[in-house]
């Protein structure tokens, strides 16, 4: 074989890098999208284990709430800090509640609890599916005649997709309040002038609806991958680690693909 064709071919290296690359995100994706059409058959049958379901809403979504609070109310008031030169410059606190409104019901809310809850939530659903598997207590549910996508992974599934919609929820209504007082002790806004500018006629059931239906995207996207690298994991307790690291980051950037392609969608 000549030397222009040859696997060490240094010139080569960059071309296999992209096939590697293009290979494991297919693998992933393809993973994910069989996984999840396992984990709807369960779901229109309704076979799953509910008190696992319950287990894992509390553990998922009561135990995020403090810092789901702490993180809603001080983006709210950083929102206002940046705002404030534009406002006072322009003389514009009738529209701080519309700006504030419009960008956290439609994007920073959802955006923020996803990538806010993914190293929680995600991160810590692979580390336990991951190591079910690597002790083999996944084999052992087999061994049982126990369905590990019924007991584990749809619960699962569901408890995440739920939490981060709830969160979302939660989380605008904080942001919200934490820009009202902002606006009251930065700019002297009224809180009552200020919910009248997000009540306004420029704010609509549209836009609320617009960052709920992200939510719902980001929660399905961090199921699937945490839930996918969760059982896929091998290699021991390195493996783990791996696994871990994998979602966070697919989660990641699925948030941020996902959210493009949401808002192109609907608007």
């Amino acid at each position: 074989m000549s030397s222009t064709t040859s696997p060490s071919n240094p010139a080569m290296a960059p071309l296999r890098a992209i096939g590697g690359s293009f290979l494991a995100a297919s693998e992933v994706v393809g993973g994910m999208g069989v996984l999840f059409g396992r984990i709807t058959t369960r779901l229109v049958r309704l076979r799953f284990d509910r008190t696992e379901l319950v287990t894992n809403m509390y553990k998922m979504g009561v135990k995020s709430l403090p810092i789901v609070i702490i993180t809603a109310i001080f983006t709210g008031g950083i929102m206002v800090i940046q705002a404030a030169p534009i406002v006072q410059r322009y003389g514009a606190q009738g529209l701080l509640g519309w700006a504030a409104g419009f960008t956290t019901l439609r994007e920073l809310g959802p955006l923020l609890t996803a990538l806010m809850l993914s190293g929680r939530i995600g991160a810590n659903n692979t580390a336990e599916l991951g190591t079910m598997v690597v002790t083999e207590q996944i084999d052992a549910l087999r061994a049982l005649a126990i369905d590990p996508i019924s007991f584990l992974i749809v619960p699962r599934f569901i408890a995440i997709v739920v939490t981060i919609f709830l969160s979302t929820v939660f989380s605008d209504a904080l942001a919200l309040i934490g820009a009202a007082y902002a606006g009251l002790a930065i700019l002297g806004v009224d809180p009552v002038v200020f919910y009248n500018g997000v009540s306004s006629g420029l704010l609509g059931v549209g836009d609320v609806f617009h960052g709920l239906t992200k939510s719902i995207v980001f929660g399905m996207i961090m199921a699937l991958s945490s839930c996918q690298f969760g059982i896929a994991t091998s290699g021991g307790a390195p493996g783990v680690g791996r696994a871990v690291n994998a979602t966070v980051v697919v989660t990641a950037a699925g948030v941020f693909v996902l959210d493009y392609l949401v808002s192109f969608a609907i608007g």
